[in-house]
């Protein structure tokens, strides 16, 4: 039975919830943490928004109310009760667990979308001796032998692609450990937060923070050697804790662009290994610089030369330290990509023009296809 089916609240667009034999907590944390991703953190908020849907869809029942719900979430340790600094309140904050489970939601969400083609782990071009700690797979084909596949991640590939506990293994699923050079990448994940990424009625900040959550799942998990860094600019730049994620919000902010590629290029530079990458999410729009006295120099209207002139620059600073840049314009502007395409071709990295939906797809396939750069 289907609980609702596209449900339009505040903007947003919920799809179908399929029921499969689940708990009614599992019911409620699924529909819970796509809530709690949209309003940022804010556990009241999405309570409330959580009773409205219960209201309008009858999620629940006299047996399992959104009140047993919250006492579970609490049992479970996904979020914990707060006393306010004067000491009168109570309230209730996600956790540190909760923070992981959104990660892990949003990997689910988005890499388990992309189709089953590539292999489990990247490797680089060149055999090598086979390395017990050697990290790298690949999947399974005919004439593998039995003893190199890796059980771990090959269950893991299975409950992506089903997104259920129960044994159902297929070929496709399998991976073997690959006898290759492990290849190191370091990322730096770029997010504009400008006011922009919210105008106009179209959220394009919470698509971008599921992306960050799915990305850093990722490299976690599959890929530990990997280093990602995610930092978030408006009229400043700065780098933000992997706990921040969930969390995100855009701010009255102008865009500088110049300010995140410094600092991306400030920090990868400190980095050892060869493989760097600067991933992008933009509605494309610089507007603003911060001059040598302190002060900001703001345009928005249009594309100003004296601010594009300086994207430009930078672009081509961070082709000399072979650090290719990946923009994920999220705004249809025709001004707008070609300011993207420019700055594409300054770089020699790449640009793709990209709504909202399929976002986090194309952030995927291309972070995986750059790390298969030689070392």
């Amino acid at each position: 039975m289907n609980i609702f089916d596209s449900i339009p609240i505040k903007g947003w667009s919920f799809g179908v919830f399929k029921e499969k034999n689940i708990t009614p907590f599992e019911k409620l944390f699924e529909i819970f943490k796509e809530l709690i991703t949209y309003t940022s953190g804010d556990f009241d908020e999405a309570i409330d928004w959580l009773r409205q849907l219960d209201k309008e869809y009858v999620l629940t029942d006299e047996n399992y109310t959104i009140d047993d719900f919250i006492e579970d979430l609490l049992n479970k340790g996904f979020i914990t009760a707060e006393i306010s600094p004067e000491g009168d309140k109570s309230f209730n904050k996600i956790s540190a667990k909760m923070e992981k489970a959104l990660r892990k939601f949003a990997l689910k969400k988005i890499f388990g979308q992309i189709k089953k083609s590539r292999s489990g782990n990247h490797k680089s071009k060149y055999l090598g001796n086979d390395d017990d700690d050697n990290n790298d797979y690949k999947n399974y084909q005919y004439g593998d032998r039995v003893d190199k596949i890796i059980v771990s991640e090959s269950l893991k590939n299975m409950y992506t692609r089903t997104g259920s506990d129960e044994l159902d293994l297929i070929s496709d699923d399998i991976v073997v450990k690959n006898s290759s050079h492990n290849s190191q990448m370091s990322t730096i994940l770029m997010i504009d937060i400008s006011h922009s990424m919210i105008l106009y009625g179209e959220d394009r900040i919470t698509p971008a923070k599921k992306v960050a959550m799915a990305l850093a799942e990722l490299i976690i998990t599959r890929y530990p050697k990997d280093t990602l860094d995610i930092l978030v600019f408006g009229n400043d730049a700065k780098i933000i804790p992997l706990k921040q994620l969930p969390y995100l919000k855009v701010g009255p902010y102008h865009t500088n662009t110049v300010a995140g590629l410094q600092l991306a290029m400030d920090i990868l530079k400190k980095k050892k290994n060869n493989n760097k990458q600067i991933l992008m999410i933009t509605d494309g729009k610089p507007s603003c610089l911060k001059l040598s006295d302190g002060s900001y120099y703001k345009n928005s209207a249009g594309l100003d030369p004296k601010i594009t002139n300086q994207c430009y620059n930078m672009a081509k600073q961070a082709k000399k330290l072979k650090i290719p840049i990946t923009t994920f314009m999220i705004a249809r502007d025709v001004y707008l990509q070609h300011f993207v395409r420019e700055f594409a071709k300054a770089n020699g990295g790449k640009a793709f023009y990209t709504g909202l939906d399929n976002l986090g797809e194309m952030i995927f396939e291309d972070y995986e296809s750059n790390r298969k750069r030689k070392i």
